[in-house]
């Protein structure tokens, strides 16, 4: 009967052991997927952003003034 007890409590540490092992092991993990999905997110905005930048339709430029040539040599005309 002992022994079947000693089992029982062997198992139940164990239990208790592996619980506490699993939740430290994956906290880290889940700190670093959480860390990578805030860095993500922060990347699809600034990318959002410059697709909308470069989406933008370019204005024309302005045209320039017309220039009012004078001609120098009336008599090369004629």
């Amino acid at each position: 009967m002992t022994d079947v007890l000693w089992v029982l409590v062997g198992i139940f540490i164990g239990a208790i052991g592996g619980v506490l092992g699993i939740s430290l092991v994956s906290a880290g993990r889940f700190e670093d997927k959480e860390k990578e999905i805030q860095d993500l997110r922060a990347q699809r905005g600034l990318l959002k952003e410059e697709i909308f930048r470069l989406s933008k339709p370019r204005r024309k430029p302005t045209p320039r003034k017309r220039r009012n040539y004078k001609p120098r040599n009336q008599r090369a005309k004629k």
